[in-house]
């Protein structure tokens, strides 16, 4: 039987789907739910379980003009300090221990790696989820298990890579499944450049609820000038969802791509800002 947070997941990427092709006819709930071929009254219900709010308002969270607020207003810096590790949208992402690889591993490729994964249902789809005997390595949505399998052989071209299940998965699992608790024992073993791990350490100051935009990232690591560089480390970001490459969208509000689709990226945006209890300051939006 299908994971129900995984049917909830589909039902909403539908809607967003729907939604993004349609936005400028002003869909009304009865038109969205006929769309991805449910009832009015199971899918607000579906829909307000998953997110915690309703569809109109989580349109709200998805708005640019929302997502411009939410960037003008806010610094990692700034914003690191301010909420702190004990409010609402706390920092959690900070637990997140990140271990760069040796030079050989990276140089050969995984060459003297053993690798495990497993397939697992999320909030958003199903997922890959890969360590080596140090920490998580890679973390992908697999919509296609065939395509995923063959992203992670693609970053690991000599590594031994088995399916099966050890301990490193199961607080990545949690969190998945929105339990943030066991986050201080999740260790990333990553396969980066210095500049690389640079950018994504950044990334993981970045709180749920909130966005910053690329050049937000370069002034960060020191180098104001590399916005595109920084665009394309982040693209190559092996570890979906833990670290936040999604909370990252253009200096003029649009949301741009994401390696996961960008329906995907607009839903886990509107899932966090929805559940997180800062994001209540901000409900302007188009509709």
């Amino acid at each position: 039987m299908e994971n129900s947070n995984s049917y909830y997941y589909k039902k909403v990427e539908e809607a967003l789907l729907y939604l993004e092709n349609n936005f400028t006819l002003q869909p009304n709930l009865e038109q969205i739910a006929q769309n991805v071929h449910t009832s009015p009254f199971h899918f607000q219900k579906i829909f307000t379980e998953w997110v915690g709010v309703s569809p109109k308002k989580y349109l709200q969270y998805l708005s640019v003009n929302h997502a411009k607020g939410l960037l003008k207003e806010n610094t990692l810096s700034a914003t690191a300090f301010e909420l702190g590790l004990s409010s609402t949208g706390r920092l959690h992402d900070l637990f997140v221990n990140i271990e760069g690889m040796t030079p050989g591993e990276y140089k050969k490729g995984g060459k003297t790696l053993t690798i495990n994964y497993i397939f697992a249902d999320s909030y958003f789809g199903k997922i890959l989820i890969a360590s080596t005997d140090v920490g998580i390595c890679h973390i992908g949505f697999a919509d296609d298990e065939m395509l995923a399998l063959a992203d992670l052989k693609r970053r690991f071209p000599f590594a031994q890579i088995n399916r099966q299940e050890n301990a490193n998965h199961q607080p990545v699992l949690s969190v998945f499944n929105a339990d943030w608790n066991n986050l201080s024992t999740i260790k990333l073993h990553l396969k980066g450049t210095k500049f690389q791990l640079q950018v994504w350490n950044a990334l993981l100051k970045i709180p749920k609820g909130r966005l910053a935009s690329y050049g937000d990232i370069a002034k960060e690591i020191g180098n104001p000038k590399a916005s595109r560089a920084v665009g394309t480390a982040i693209g190559n970001n092996p570890i979906a969802y833990l670290i936040p490459c999604h909370r990252v969208i253009q200096a003029n509000g649009t949301f741009g791509n994401y390696h996961w689709g960008s329906v995907r990226k607009k839903a886990i945006l509107g899932w966090e800002f929805a559940t997180t209890d800062n994001s209540k300051s901000h409900e302007s939006g188009v509709l």
